[in-house]
């Protein structure tokens, strides 16, 4: 295992930090101590914007993310709005955050960042580059991902040994954002962060140290910029298999499953109130278009999960049912959302 060369919890498509990994950890001089789950599983957007105070880092990744200090004393991973992979990525980023708070699945805090002009005039490294062409990042408001700590104490991991895979104390949520990537249509890899913390579980009488997974990442739900669903068999599966090894048969995706089939309508209209309307100048009639089909194939998603298992390649090991066969995406629209 090896912290991340960026140090920050972003990773881009195709995934970062795959091969030669130590396995030998410190302690980190901080570990924050969580509450409950699934009370630790915060999410916050909207309301008067965080700005930026402090820039600490460029990282890797296709959307030129940038690791910021805000002013309410937190660090972000910063996406721009202008970024190269797409305005609609960011989109992407803020409907998927507010479908994983209905799912309660261990994400980052999430934030839109204010970023000013005066920031960036006395930040010159605040950029975006194509070649040898820095490209300004515009003034407004940008879409943050909260790192878990301060970045000078806090050690992230892209992945940990499969001997340290027992410590990680929130597993399942790799089966619960299954669910959520099939039915979005992610067409990254499952992209995860770890980081050692002190957890105290329900019912514990004292908390314990352990490895919490986050799932990060998600500005390739709905193919990214192509707004659409490919929906192929490892699309939005995790490198690393081992953690579907206590899949037998679509019931250990319970109850996340039930979720999405009765996805409240409700909720994704909260998710498309909370993209700033700069986002998606242009783009409000395929929005909509997008959370119709979005809403419309809910009842697809057991069979989405079910043909990852007749994949080559098939990452249920242990499945013991004969999975169903896949059917089609329902052509009736959703009632159309209203502003």
């Amino acid at each position: 295992m090896r912290p991340r060369n960026t140090d920050c919890p972003e990773s881009e498509a195709g995934g970062a930090g795959e091969t030669g990994g130590v396995t030998s950890i410190g302690k980190p001089p901080r570990m924050p101590l969580l509450p409950s789950a699934p009370s630790y599983r915060e999410y916050h957007a909207g309301g008067a914007p965080i700005t930026a105070v402090r820039h600490v880092r460029k990282m890797r990744g296709g959307t030129q993310a940038h690791l910021l200090e805000a002013n309410d004393g937190h660090w972000y991973v910063v996406k721009f709005r202008n970024n190269p992979q797409h305005r609609r990525v960011l989109v992407n980023e803020i409907l998927s955050a507010t479908l994983l708070e209905y799912l309660q699945i261990a994400v980052p805090v999430t934030a839109l960042i204010e970023i000013s002009s005066e920031f960036l005039a006395a930040n010159h490294e605040v950029c975006l580059t194509c070649g040898q062409k820095r490209i300004p990042v515009e003034p407004g408001k940008h879409f943050g991902s909260r790192y878990p700590g301060d970045p000078n104490g806090m050690a992230v991991y892209d992945f940990l040994p499969e001997a340290l895979r027992s410590q990680v104390v929130n597993l399942e949520d790799f089966r619960a954002v299954l669910v959520f990537d099939k039915w979005v249509g992610n067409t990254d890899g499952r992209q995860s962060i770890f980081y050692r913390a002190l957890v105290r579980r329900e019912m514990a009488q004292e908390a314990q140290p352990g490895f919490v997974a986050r799932m990060i990442d998600h500005g390739f739900a709905f193919n990214g910029p192509s707004w659409d669903f490919g929906d192929a068999p490892l699309h939005g599966l995790y490198s690393r298999h081992a953690v579907y090894d206590s899949v037998r048969s679509l019931e250990d995706f319970q109850p996340w499953l039930s979720q999405v089939v009765h996805f409240p309508e409700e909720v994704i209209d909260r998710a498309w109130k909370r993209v700033p309307l700069k986002w998606i100048e242009g783009d409000e009639d395929a929005l909509v278009q997008l959370l119709e089909r979005l809403y419309a194939r809910r009842a697809r998603v057991p069979e989405l999960i079910a043909a990852c298992g007749g994949a080559s390649g098939n990452p249920f090991q242990n499945w013991a049912e004969q999975p169903p066969k896949a059917g089609r995406e329902s052509s009736q629209p959703a009632r159309r959302r209203g502003g």
